[in-house]
């Protein structure tokens, strides 16, 4: 799997997540809510721990936590971009716009 970051990503992503090297970017494929797991949605997260099922993507910009058993529900080959019109993040792939509006949320222990 390859992720790659806009500068436009890098930069508001940096305003959120800081230079705080001790917290991890998440990209997760969240079901809650959905249905089921067949209808989950991508969002970024900051969290503070890894868990067991998730594995590592290097990126262009910072090392990305995706849950191994989620994969199989992304692209191989995945930007993240973020609209400055829609004030939102956006996971693409070069067939297709996975999510126009991702959201960004903060699920470290602080932050709860």
């Amino acid at each position: 799997m390859n992720i790659t970051f806009t500068d436009k990503a890098i930069v508001k992503v940096q305003e959120k997540y800081g230079k705080d090297s001790s917290l991890y970017l998440k990209l997760k494929y969240d079901t809650d809510g959905c249905g089921c797991v067949v209808s989950g949605v991508t969002t970024l997260w900051i969290v503070d721990e890894k868990e067991s099922d998730d594995v590592t993507i290097e990126t262009n910009f910072v090392p990305v936590l995706v849950e191994k058993t989620k994969q199989v529900f992304l692209d191989d080959n995945m930007t993240i971009d973020y609209n400055e019109s829609a004030y939102a993040f956006m996971l693409k792939c070069p067939s297709q716009i996975l999510n126009p509006r991702m959201s960004f949320i903060d699920k470290t222990k602080e932050a709860l």
